[in-house]
């Protein structure tokens, strides 16, 4: 159990059968009446984000999550299977449980797989990886960083907006938190 006073950004907690992240939380004690803390949650699951009121001092149980270190080494037809690091045992997940950030996931890479109650919540990527650009516009003379973007398809599958001097075949590195490019590996 955790009290509404110790929430902060990034707990997890469980409310109605559900795994929530708290992203905001702000601890307001009016003139009248008692203390409560506003919060913006976040379901671990789907995505939604509500904005909920507890009282202060209000305990919820916290979410015991698990994280398991694993390795992405190969594709079964729709399933990614995955080698726990530890224990060597693999694991397959589909395309919906992996979500949005399969379009980073290449063979070879080490993700933490978070689960709870046995269930898959979420695989977290690295923040930034370097993969190859498979398909662009050709780049021309006089293309400069600050000249502008182009979409480009990299060797996942992904597309990634570059600057205009990038050219197919090159190593770039990209932040997997908001889809942008960090430069040339």
């Amino acid at each position: 159990m955790i009290s509404s006073n110790d929430f902060r950004p990034g707990v997890t907690i469980e409310l109605d059968g559900a795994v929530w992240r708290i992203t905001e939380s702000l601890h307001v004690k009016p003139g009248k009446g008692s203390a409560f803390v506003r919060t913006k949650i976040k379901n671990v699951q789907t995505g939604s984000v509500v904005e909920k009121t507890f009282r202060a001092g209000e305990t919820v149980p916290q979410a015991n999550l698990e994280k398991r270190n694993m390795q992405h080494t190969y594709k079964d037809g729709e399933l990614f299977v995955f080698m726990d690091m530890e224990t060597f045992e693999e694991h397959s997940l589909s395309k919906s449980q992996i979500g949005d950030r399969v379009k980073y996931l290449s063979e070879g890479m080490e993700v933490n797989v978070v689960t709870w109650n046995e269930r898959v919540l979420e695989v977290e990527l690295p923040n930034s990886v370097v993969l190859e650009i498979i398909e662009t516009d050709p780049g021309v003379k006089g293309d400069t960083a600050t000249g502008g973007t182009k979409p480009a398809t990299v060797s996942t599958g992904a597309q990634v907006m570059v600057p205009l001097f990038i050219s197919v075949g090159e190593r770039i590195k990209i932040d997997t938190r908001n889809d942008s490019y960090l430069g040339r590996e």
